[in-house]
């Protein structure tokens, strides 16, 4: 049993300084007892409950790295956000050059230690920040994964009912996936979202989390430096920014005048984002987050709308796709500033693909097959034999990389009649969304 006492603090004093503690009410305090021994039986301990009572009394709080991610998640619950504050104040005085590695790994697998700063005030400061319910896999999209030793495509988890898939901005961040924007609804019924969801394959659990400042669809949604970077959309020349640390989206500066981007490839490459494509055409424009400011880069000699556009070492590799000359790959050195035909290729499917990168190898996907195409020191070519593709996909496919448990397939499921979409290479393996 807890013992708590209906009052806390003396409601005449004055507020314990870095505490929540002196600011309580005794009303308010029986309201937080109560709920913590609510609580209590939908799964927190009674560790971490005597935790959190005892810094409502003390405004000392214990914790270390066995036990933050629960005080944490408690606190959450309880709605004690100075006592969130205080853990992570309280850890970060713990961090050492010995420990931090194994502090982050524990930050990196819960999302409930995962971006929790102080928040400023949002119109959206009550949206839900807890992990989101999946209904039946008949009602939702999917996530598969490629098997390479079997040379197969398997599910791995269904999306909520929430993420919208159409229009979409996804990537990868501290092997976290990332989806933001697109459009919910259809027809004269769609409508333009600003929620952002992120999808952990430790957990298998999606959650949302901050929304966007502006509602975009089309957009490009890239991650650098520890940043997201929510890169235009339909008629849109603005930028925006995600920080995961205070959990808040800036806005930097946006695209240059007539370059408002739709149907665009972005990437990133030394700490620089380059956008092109799409409504951009041959364009190719670069980011420089030091100095807030975009540039214009040179163009590329072809004229042809590409499919994809990805960045390996110091190189962007620029994917065209048509059905008279098959696939031609161009390559931008972004040292020298200067484009370089790369390579063509005639045979196969001429359909648009989407493209990874897992070490030396760029994945090329679409509906009907996955190519790879390796880049060498002084080589570059596409490997003759083709992967299979998820054959039961609908729509374009979006590949991205994570990083899977060792039996990823214990996340699987019988595959939906027909699923949208997403793949995903792996460090080890390729999946799809």
């Amino acid at each position: 049993m807890l013992h708590a006492h209906g009052l806390i603090s003396d409601p005449r004093g004055p507020p314990t300084h870095g505490s929540c503690a002196g600011m309580l009410r005794p009303a308010r305090a029986q309201q937080m007892e109560a709920r913590a021994v609510e609580c209590g039986v939908n799964g927190i301990s009674y560790k971490t409950l005597s935790t959190l009572i005892d810094y409502v009394y003390t405004s000392n709080i214990s914790v270390s790295k066995d036990n933050v991610v629960d005080v944490i998640t408690g606190a959450k619950i309880l709605q004690i956000p100075c006592a969130v504050q205080a853990a992570m104040d309280s850890m970060s005085e713990q961090i050492t050059a010995e420990n931090c590695y194994e502090i982050l790994t524990i930050v990196l697998k819960d999302p409930a230690a995962y971006g929790l700063g102080s928040r400023p005030p949002s119109r959206c400061g009550s949206r839900p920040q807890s992990p989101l319910s999946v209904g039946s896999l008949e009602e939702n999209h999917m996530i598969y994964h490629f098997n390479e030793t079997a040379n197969d495509w398997r599910p791995l988890t269904a999306m909520p009912e929430d993420v919208n898939t159409k229009g979409c901005g996804i990537c990868t961040m501290y092997n976290y996936l990332f989806v933001a924007g697109g459009i919910k609804g259809y027809g004269d019924k769609g409508k333009v979202s600003d929620k952002v969801f992120c999808y952990n394959p430790i957990t298998n659990r999606w959650a949302e989390v901050r929304p966007l400042n502006q509602a975009r669809a089309q957009l490009k949604l890239l991650s650098m430096d520890g940043y997201l970077y929510a890169i235009g959309g339909e008629c849109l020349f603005t930028v925006e920014k995600y920080d995961p640390r205070m959990d808040r989206w800036t806005t930097v500066a946006p695209l240059p005048k007539g370059a408002f981007a739709v149907a665009h490839e972005a990437t990133t490459c030394s700490g620089e984002i380059y956008v092109s494509g799409g409504s951009l055409f041959y364009r190719l424009l670069k980011y420089d987050p030091k100095r807030d400011e975009w540039q214009e880069c040179p163009y590329n000699n072809s004229r042809k709308k590409s499919t994809d556009m990805v960045a390996l070492k110091s190189f962007i590799y620029r994917f065209d796709v048509s059905r008279e000359q098959g696939i031609n790959v161009f390559k931008y050195n972004t040292i020298v500033k200067m484009w370089h035909d790369c390579m063509s290729q005639r045979l196969g499917s001429h359909l648009p693909f989407r493209c990874a990168v897992i070490g030396n190898c760029i994945y090329c996907v679409n509906k009907s097959q996955t190519l790879q195409f390796v880049v060498e020191e002084e080589n570059a070519y596409f490997v003759e034999e083709t992967l299979r593709a998820p054959l039961e996909a609908k729509g374009v496919l979006f590949p991205f990389v994570l990083t899977l448990p060792e039996k990823p397939e214990r996340f699987g499921a019988p595959l939906p009649d027909n699923p949208t979409i997403l793949p995903d290479p792996e460090v080890c393996e390729l999946a799809a969304l």
